[in-house]
């Protein structure tokens, strides 16, 4: 067998296979041979047909077996002697056979990115000091109010600025109905906040529970609607009710309707906990965006497979997420070719941050130690309520899962070693924004 290779990249590679006509003269006699051993045709006893009334008839069936198994077969060993870390082979090329020659094939494969040794100690690193004070903890607690807050209707007065109003309203262009402001009833909002214009919620304060009126509205150029942008609407708009809002005292029943707290106390000291945990999570990510951003300098080549791999992960999370919300991407106008589109330059940025990744791991011989591994099991046991034996038996039943488990624990450990052997300098946050941690309590 003979074995040559052809660049057509740095990561992707055409291994041209020869195998000898001897070779390929034997694997056809024992197919044939096993043919004939149990082939049943009339006018002949089983195991009695000639070669010549076998090929008449199988032909084709063989040689596409035996195409089949001389590929099986070398290809393998021609990896082998062409010493390629192979990922993926994306395409085989078979001609078809031909007894008086060599069968000759090619298959196109995708490679590991070959990277020098990378240099990561010494990274010059800057770590937010974010810390929670009682502004932000006060901000969720008036969050929480609001959320269980009543809507009562307020009596013997119109509409003012920052009620929570109930309309009925149609917008007519030109005289006529138009479609993307069709008759709409009950709609309930906060004026202030409907999400037409200014001057909308402003021609409602003053109206009474039962008035009607016309509300001309010019809608400015750059509008989030381009069906509305530069338009002139002229709305009827019907208050049918104004409704105050009654945020409940912030004592112990409050914290109590939010989880097993029995204190408002108890109920601050967990959103300061939420609080700290989201600042950690952001300080962490801030780090790893500044690693690789000094990291990754230089580009570098990367499999489309690797690229293919990721995409359909994040799609499939996509999906996921809009699930949840009772949403579909058909729903939304998306196809998988747009979400290909999309998310394909973040799918190539994740790439590159596994393979520099990877490269440490490799560099470094960094392995997951058994007390590692079973201290994870531990705390994913906690977090999902779930005796520790079921989630390593999981595991062990899943051999594809477990090393893509540990796989993720080294690269967790190549982070916090570049983190380890960096200088970090601690820095004092630009702008602290609470609503950017997400301090949820159920």
């Amino acid at each position: 067998m003979q074995v040559t290779v052809e660049d057509i990249s740095d990561v992707k590679k055409k291994i041209h296979v020869e195998i000898p006509r001897e070779q390929v003269t034997r694997e056809l006699d024992d197919a044939y041979r096993q043919l004939g051993k149990n082939a049943k045709l009339k006018g002949y006893r089983p195991g009695k047909a000639p070669r010549a009334v076998l090929e008449r008839h199988f032909k084709k069936d063989i040689h596409a077996d035996v195409v089949s198994n001389l590929v099986q077969n070398s290809f393998p060993e021609a990896l082998k002697e062409a010493d390629l870390a192979v990922i993926d082979t994306s395409a085989v090329d078979t001609p078809e056979l031909d007894p008086e020659t060599d069968f000759k094939y090619n298959a196109t494969v995708e490679l590991r990115p070959e990277l020098a040794d990378v240099e990561f100690k010494g990274l010059e690193l800057k770590k937010t000091d974010f810390k929670v004070d009682g502004e932000e903890i006060d901000h969720q607690v008036e969050m929480l109010r609001k959320h269980v807050a009543e809507y009562k209707p307020a009596e013997n007065r119109s509409a003012a600025e920052g009620d929570f109003v109930v309309i009925d309203y149609e917008g007519l262009k030109d005289g006529e109905p138009y479609e993307p402001t069709p008759l709409t009833e009950n709609h309930s909002f906060k004026l202030g906040e409907s999400g037409f214009t200014k001057d909308f919620d402003s021609a409602i304060v003053g109206m009474n529970p039962g008035d009607r009126k016309d509300v001309s509205i010019l809608f400015p150029e750059d509008h989030s609607n381009p069906e509305l942008a530069g338009q002139t609407i002229v709305f009827g708009v019907t208050l049918k009710e104004i409704r105050e809002e009654y945020l409940p005292p912030v004592d112990d029943e409050l914290a109590k309707k939010f989880g097993p707290f029995e204190t408002v106390r108890d109920l601050r000291a967990q959103i300061e906990k939420n609080l700290a945990e989201g600042y950690e999570k952001r300080t962490q990510q801030e780090l790893h965006e500044q690693i690789f951003e000094q990291l990754l300098t230089e580009e570098f080549e990367i499999p489309d497979v690797l690229v293919k791999y990721e995409l359909d992960d994040i799609i499939r999370d996509t999906e996921m997420r809009f699930a949840q919300s009772g949403l579909s991407m058909d729903q939304l106008g998306m196809t998988r070719e747009i979400m290909e589109q999309q998310y394909r330059g973040i799918a190539e940025k994740q790439v590159r941050r596994h393979v520099i990744l990877n490269k440490i791991i490799e560099q470094e011989n960094m392995v997951v130690a058994d007390e590692e591994l079973e201290a994870e099991y531990a705390k994913i046991s906690d977090s999902m309520n779930q005796p520790a034996d079921v989630i390593k038996t999981y595991y062990s039943k899943n051999p594809d899962k477990l090393d893509g488990f540990k796989h993720a624990l080294l690269e967790k450990k190549a982070i916090d070693l570049i983190i380890s052997q960096a200088n970090i300098e601690t820095v004092a946050p630009e702008e602290t924004r609470s609503s950017e941690n997400g301090a949820e309590t159920e």
